[in-house]
């Protein structure tokens, strides 16, 4: 299927599935959020925002051994060596295991320290913490289901991640109410929902692959770890690592300077707009999801003008979502934010810090397949480079700068400047790139003439 149907229907069967599973996925933060604001206000959104970039940090390291497994999964695959497919699988397992419960213990131990890291005051140390302390205790099924649901897709199988997201997602819908309202657990609540849903997706998948009914053999002799395996994924993976850390990053500068700025009221408002602007990179992470084990497979299969046809779609497909996302958060800003909260104070603050958050928002499509090209072909420092592009390099320095020269407005500006200047950066890479993959298959096409 990888190798041989057209690109545009492998395409489709293999992003949508992944663009339903993010989307629903995405759907239940928002309804966390919309749960947190309605029922304990702009403190427990002020809570929650500090403690998701700890949470970030989680996921990333979970993503960094599933996308640095599947693009190895894919390409043994595309090589047609099984057993090495089988065997990266074993050791990203494994790692996701050893992952989550090093989090868990670290986070649970220097708990309090990390919430301050990342931007508590002392009126939101109290909600941040009943969330976070939770999440902590899940942080191994949180790891175990990022890497196998990777895992799933990159064989081709994207169904299966569907359904694991669809799974958690709609289990973590129907917690919500249960665990805020009914059992009046506020914050905790939120956190016990997610973390609950996050076991049942891992049950579902390890269902899966015990059960035989994966194309990849997976058994524990597989999960002897193989220093080669290891090195391959985390270098290919590290791109989303970086990724995600630096969202984290970003997330904890945030905290710091719009609390010097205003205290709580920023800091809930950046919360808000980040997990509803957050929803629209979700369909596009699953394309880019999608487009992976094409990409993957066709480089190692050698089928360089594939390569260059998917990423061609993916990208396409990506800027058509980022415009649509654009469209509704500059028109319709106030409608958004009063489904969150309805204090007046954010509603005001929010719709203008909206508007400006989005302006850059066409243009990152582009950047986030950019990066997908280069770690579905093994390229792991371009795939760095480009993660870390737009959350660090560009972005950090233009709010340091630019909050101290316009206060609040600076730091919303700064959003918009680091997107475009990132999209710029990865067009010339990614020119780059195909034309190498241009010349690759016009050789390969005169040796076979």
């Amino acid at each position: 299927m990888l190798a041989r149907e057209r690109v545009g229907k492998l395409l489709f069967k293999l992003s949508m599935p992944a663009i339903i599973g993010m989307m629903v996925q995405g759907l239940y933060n928002l309804v966390d959020t919309i749960f947190v604001g309605q029922f304990t206000g702009t403190l427990g959104i002020g809570g929650i925002t500090i403690a998701f970039p700890i949470q970030m940090i989680m996921m990333g390291i979970g993503m960094t051994i599933g996308i640095g497994g599947a693009s190895l999964i894919s390409r043994r695959m595309g090589e047609k060596n099984r057993e090495g497919a089988s065997l990266t699988l074993g050791n990203a397992v494994l790692l996701a295991l050893v992952a989550g419960v090093i989090c868990m213990i670290a986070g649970l131990i220097f708990q309090e320290p990390l919430l301050r890291l990342f931007g508590a005051t002392d009126d939101l140390m109290t909600p941040a913490k009943a969330y976070i302390m939770v999440i902590l205790l899940g942080s191994p099924a949180i790891t175990f289901s990022m890497v196998t649901s990777s895992s799933a897709r990159a064989e081709g199988n994207a169904k299966v991640a569907m359904n694991t997201m669809l799974i958690g997602a709609i289990l973590n819908i129907l917690l919500d109410p249960v665990f805020i309202v009914f059992l009046d657990m506020g914050v905790q609540g939120a956190a016990v929902a997610t973390v609950l849903s996050m076991f049942a997706s891992s049950i579902f998948l390890l269902r899966y692959y015990m059960g035989g009914k994966s194309e990849i053999k997976f058994g524990l002799h597989h999960m002897r770890l193989k220093g080669a395996v290891i090195r391959e994924i985390f270098a290919v993976g590290m791109s989303d690592f970086a990724r995600t850390a630096a969202m984290s990053f970003t997330s904890m500068l945030f905290n710091h300077i719009l609390g010097g700025l205003g205290g709580t009221l920023p800091i809930a408002t950046f919360g808000v707009i980040f997990r509803v602007i957050s929803f629209v990179f979700m369909p596009m992470i699953g394309i880019a999801q999608g487009v992976q084990p094409i990409l993957g497979f066709n480089y190692g299969a050698k089928q360089f003008n594939r390569v260059r046809k998917s990423f061609k779609l993916a990208n396409w497909s990506a800027t058509v979502i980022s415009i649509f996302g654009f469209l509704v958060f500059f028109t319709f800003p106030t409608p958004i934010l009063r489904i969150f909260s309805d204090d007046p104070e954010l509603i005001a603050m929010g719709k203008d810090a909206m508007r400006m958050l989005v302006i850059g928002l066409p243009l990152v499509g582009y950047q986030n397949i950019g990066t997908s090209l280069f770690q579905s072909i093994g390229k792991a420092k371009p795939a760095v480079f480009l993660a870390l592009s737009r959350q660090v390099l560009f972005l950090i320095p233009m709010v340091i700068i630019l909050s101290r020269i316009f206060g609040l407005m600076g730091v919303w500006v700064s959003f918009p400047a680091a997107d475009i200047v990132s999209y710029v950066v990865t067009l010339a890479m990614v020119h780059h790139e195909m034309r190498r993959l241009t010349r690759k298959h016009e050789q390969q096409s005169h040796i076979t003439a």
